[in-house]
Order: structure tokens, then sequence, then C-alpha cells
């Protein structure tokens, strides 16, 4: 796969998930333009309000985990990808997140793979649940770890896969941009992503990432 098609499958990803709020602002504003009732019109106003809150967290998420935010070997701040990821998943009261993540700055590369596996693993609680993301210093390098715990929790095979060996040559959709990058993110790291045994309840994932030269502990 190219990288002109891996950036395709990445705007894929984007379009589908902007659709639903950008599509609702849209609805909103035709309501408002023919609606004359004050209470409704409150109604529809606060639908906006909400739909523009979706579509500003999604963005926000994105630019961390997909975009260049803060250039090219930056170190990013933790409490920015703490809010991204709280954003997009914490608002909906579905998913419980729990932040155990210490530094307040990381590599950006280690920052965008802890947030593409945590995409991947609220994704995959598709009734919601618990969802744990860490990320803690050792001897080895950074330690990156998600944890996701709910009633039913779905992984489709296609996205082990990628996680774990990478893309298969011809192969590749916009559901499975967000582990062709993390894998990448690791690969070019000189690090594997290992998973939990596939389970209907629980997944763990977790990965090393080398920690930079002059890096302060």
């Amino acid at each position: 796969m190219t990288d002109s098609d891996f950036a395709s499958l990445l705007c894929s990803r984007l379009c589908h998930d902007l659709l639903s709020p950008v599509g609702a602002l849209n609805n909103g504003l035709e309501l408002l333009a023919d609606e004359t009732d004050p209470a409704m019109r409150d109604q529809v106003l606060e639908l906006l309000a909400d739909s523009a809150r979706a579509t500003a967290d999604k963005l926000k998420f994105f630019r961390l985990a997909f975009g260049a935010a803060g250039g090219f070997g930056a170190m990013i701040e933790t409490g920015e990808a703490r809010e991204a990821l709280a954003g997009l998943f914490g608002k909906e009261k579905r998913i419980e997140l729990g932040w155990m993540v210490a530094d307040a700055k990381l590599p950006k590369d280690a920052v965008k793979l802890l947030l593409n596996l945590a995409l991947i693993a609220g994704d995959a609680l598709v009734r919601g649940g618990q969802l744990d993301v860490g990320a803690e210093r050792g001897e080895n390098g950074i330690e990156l770890a998600v944890r996701a715990e709910g009633p039913r929790l779905i992984l489709d095979p296609s996205l082990r896969a990628m996680l774990e060996s990478g893309p298969v040559a011809g192969q590749g959709e916009a559901r499975t941009a967000a582990a062709q990058l993390a894998f990448s993110l690791a690969h070019q790291a000189g690090s594997a992503i290992r998973l939990s045994e596939p389970s209907d309840t629980m997944l763990v994932i977790g990965v090393t990432m080398p920690q930079p030269d002059g890096m302060i502990g």
C-alpha cells in the first residue's frame, strides 16, 4: 500500500466519523430557518450546540491521533491528549475513561500510538464499559497500555491481525486506518504491539516505545 493509499484511508475514516455531527448541524440549520415557535427554536439551538461540540471534539482528537500536531519529533502535553480522548468518549457517558499517565509530556509518536490504540479499544466496547489508558517510563522504554472491559466487546479479527502483523498487500479500508497507523508507529520504533487473547468482555493492548535520548526521568 502506497503512502497516498494510506492517506486516503485516513481521510475516509475522518469523513465517516464527522458525517454524523456535521449532518446534524446541517439539519438543525434547516429546521431553524423554518421554525417560528420559541420553544422549538431553543431545542434546535441546543441541538446545534451539541453537534458543534461533537464536531470540534472529534477534530481535536483526530488532529492529535492522525495529524502532525506539535511538529515532527515534538513532545506533546499529555493533558491535551487526555482532553481529546475524553471529548471523544467521555461525554457520551457510555464509556468511563480512566487516565493513568503521570508524565506531563511524552514524545509525539508515543502519544499518537496511545490515542490510536485507545480509539480501537473504545470502538470495541459496543455496549459501553470501562476504558483505561496508561503510560509509564521504565527501564526498557515508555510502556503504553490500554485496557477495555465491558458487557460486550468486539474486536474485528482484521483489526487484530493489522495490529499484530501489519497490512497485507492489496488490503485496507477506512475502519482499519487507526490499526494500520498504530502498527506503523510501533514498527518504525522497533517495537511490536501485544494483545490479550480474544475475549467477549475484555481487551488489553500493550507496547513498549523506546525512550528518546536525553529524556529526563
